[in-house]
């Protein structure tokens, strides 16, 4: 078979390519766009149904609106903290200092946020956020309602537009396209409406694919986070950092997953078990509701464990907001008055939530440097051509836990970055290199498989195991023979991933398809989670094992690095963990012991 023949394919040359048109991605590419780069995002779906539409309580910033005196150096200290050392200080410090003139910055792009009564923009407080060096709690996350994300998709898509961004629509990336030397020259494209196959030639990709979290049989994410940068970059023969660190959020509704964002807590709303205890007082006493994340939903996971869950199962735990005033719900939490309703059936001005911990946020991913660049190994090198941002890249600012309001926040930060970088290293005048036909070939033959593929199983067989796998082995709490179980299923999966059979081999919309090779991206990350996880004999925040149940930072203050081979073989490796803040304007903070 021809590969040319059966797949003709449009050729488009541009001075970058982004793969995504989430946050990250949009804030990257107008950024390149302004300042004249000839610039194209592909997004699988409209952009405004990117996962970043879902984040509902806020972007953190240092702005001081709410707590006079608040400083970027506080909020980096709380990051590192929220992060159990694992954080790269160089990283967050440059995201905490540029978080001002960022949210600023999305001010005067439109965002609409919320108002103070002196029309400053509201800032509401959110876990492990406080007033100076781990004192008090700040209110530091600027929100606009809760629907934070929402408002700031819209904006950045319209800003993205008005500079000249072309944006591909409904485009499935297929697969990186390299040269003999390790160079990314862009992409490979399959245009969903109309089944035709396009090459973007690029000087510059920058991967902004989002997280993984469909891996997980229960999450927080849309269907469309199947992490695809994280598929091309394992399949490139390049490494995946911290995957083992996976976030548990809260309160997702029981039953549904649907996120019920922290600022609930923030505004106010408290968690309670079956006696009706505010249980959080016992785990976290001074922080109590507002502790970070991980500690919440540990604590939640051991009451229900310990019987003391509530409804008929006792397998949840209940969220009150019915003591707050109905018009601040209405004000400042209509989504989640209206997702409760919808997804709960209850009425939060008189009853509890019902909420459960659910897979939320991938701390790891992509690894790369400040400047966005994705490294090849523990030696920090950089791969000529590609970048990485957002959630599907891993910096390092979040270490083994995100502090909530931080994510929108790297998304904005680091897609600022990575524009700054390709304005300083893309010539637009010069010519654009391109990959070998060897490359194109090698992504149509790997394309064409799938397609044609006629093994006993149906994709949702597949994608089923490996989620109930990963949910099953590598939850909240973990242990030493439960991992070597999931290592053991995931690795077998791993040999079976092309045992499936496409009902559908059209190429026009195809979503059969399209889920085989989201499949095909999920599964090298659940690998390397899997195997991460095993390998990292202690606890650090989201990573918390029972047989090794302390921190441990003369083994373990590092970096993981996992790289999955097509024969499902994995090398680990770590990198050093940088505790230098790179800026005389703020001292490096050494590793403490946690607590909230």
């Amino acid at each position: 078979m021809s590969n040319s023949i059966s797949y003709p394919l449009t050729d488009h040359t541009y001075d970058v390519l982004v793969i995504g048109a989430g946050g990250a991605g949009l804030r990257a590419g107008l950024g390149c766009a302004e300042a004249n780069l000839k610039t194209a995002l592909i997004s699988k779906v409209f952009p405004t149904r990117s996962h970043t539409v879902a984040a509902q309580g806020g972007i953190s910033a240092a702005l001081g609106n709410m707590n006079d005196g608040d400083d970027w150096r506080f909020h980096m200290y709380d990051t590192i903290k929220g992060g159990d050392w694992l954080t790269d200080q160089d990283a967050v410090a440059y995201m905490c200092k540029e978080a001002i003139p960022a949210v600023i910055e999305l001010e005067h792009y439109g965002v609409p946020f919320s108002r103070t009564k002196e029309g400053r923009i509201y800032q509401r407080a959110f876990g492990g956020m406080t007033t100076g060096y781990g004192e008090g709690t700040a209110q530091r996350t600027c929100a606009a309602a809760d629907r934070t994300g929402h408002a700031i998709l819209h904006t950045l898509y319209t800003q993205a537009l008005k500079h000249g961004a072309d944006i591909y629509t409904e485009f499935f990336v297929l697969d990186l396209l390299f040269s003999d030397d390790g160079a990314c020259r862009g992409a490979l494209a399959w245009n969903l409406v109309d089944g035709t196959l396009h090459r973007f030639h690029a000087k510059k990709t920058i991967l902004a694919t989002g997280g993984y979290g469909r891996a997980y049989f229960s999450c927080t994410s849309a269907h469309i986070c199947t992490g695809d940068g994280g598929g091309f970059v394992a399949r490139a023969g390049l490494p995946l950092q911290d995957m083992e660190f996976v976030q548990f959020h809260p309160t997702g509704i029981y039953g549904a997953g649907c996120l019920i964002t922290e600022g609930v807590r923030g505004e106010g709303g408290y968690l309670t078990n079956a006696q009706g205890e505010r249980f959080m007082e016992r785990y976290a006493p001074h922080a109590k509701d507002l502790a970070s994340r991980d500690v919440v939903s540990r604590a939640m996971t051991i009451e229900i464990r310990e019987g003391r869950g509530v409804g008929e199962l006792k397998d949840h735990i209940h969220l009150h907001l019915e003591h707050l005033e109905p018009a601040l719900i209405h004000a400042r939490l209509p989504g989640i008055a209206e997702s409760a309703q919808v997804f709960a059936n209850v009425d939060v001005t008189r009853e509890p939530i019902p909420v459960l911990p659910t897979v939320h946020y991938n701390m790891g991913g992509i690894p790369t440097n400040v400047a966005t660049e994705v490294l090849t190994g523990p030696d920090g090198a950089v791969v000529p051509g590609l970048m990485s941002i957002g959630e599907a890249a891993c910096v390092s600012v979040h270490g083994a836990n995100r502090l909530g309001s931080n994510s929108l926040l790297d998304l904005v930060v680091f897609g600022r970055a990575a524009a700054q970088r390709c304005i300083q290293t893309v010539d637009p005048g010069a010519e654009t290199p391109t990959a070998p036909q060897a490359a194109t070939e090698a992504a149509l033959s790997a394309f064409d498989a799938v397609r044609h593929a006629d093994g006993p199983l149906s994709v949702a067989d597949v994608r089923l195991e490996m989620q109930r796998t990963m949910q099953d082995h590598a939850a909240v709490f973990r242990d030493g023979p439960v991992l070597a179980e999931g290592v053991r299923k995931i690795d077998d999966l791993y040999a079976r991933r092309a045992d499936f059979r496409l009902a559908d081999r059209s190429l026009v919309f195809n979503t059969e398809l399209v889920e085989a090779l989201e499949l095909l991206n999920l599964l090298p990350q659940a690998v390397a989670t899997m195997h991460a996880a095993n390998a990292r004999t202690e606890s650090r925040g989201a990573h918390a094992r029972e047989d090794f149940p302390d921190r441990d930072d003369e083994r373990w203050l590092a970096h993981s690095l996992a790289w999955v081979g097509a024969d499902g073989a994995v090398v680990m490796d770590t990198r050093p963990v940088t505790l230098e803040t790179g800026t005389a304007e703020a001292e490096s903070i050494p590793p403490k012991r946690r607590v909230y």
